[in-house]
């Protein structure tokens, strides 16, 4: 898959503040960053958005992503 579809995934079923997204190909991380995050643990952030993208990994299409949850909050504390 390529990143830009990833990320329309992700755009898709979710409201996102901050999205991006590096990978070989094969293997990809990302940073989101949404506040649809607000109040949930880092198991509940990563649910959330295994959601968008369920289908792919399923299929074998998308073989794995790694990635940072963060709130807007959390997101402008981490960039200083």
């Amino acid at each position: 898959m390529h990143p830009d579809q990833i990320k329309e995934l992700i755009r898709a079923g979710m409201a996102c503040e901050h999205l991006a997204l590096d990978g070989d190909g094969q293997h990809f991380a990302a940073i989101v960053v949404s506040a649809e995050f607000v109040g949930l643990n880092r198991v509940q952030r990563q649910q959330h958005v295994y959601r968008t993208i369920k289908d792919e990994l399923a299929s074998g299409e998308l073989h794995a992503l790694s990635f940072k949850t963060l709130t807007p909050e959390e997101w402008s504390a981490e960039r200083g």
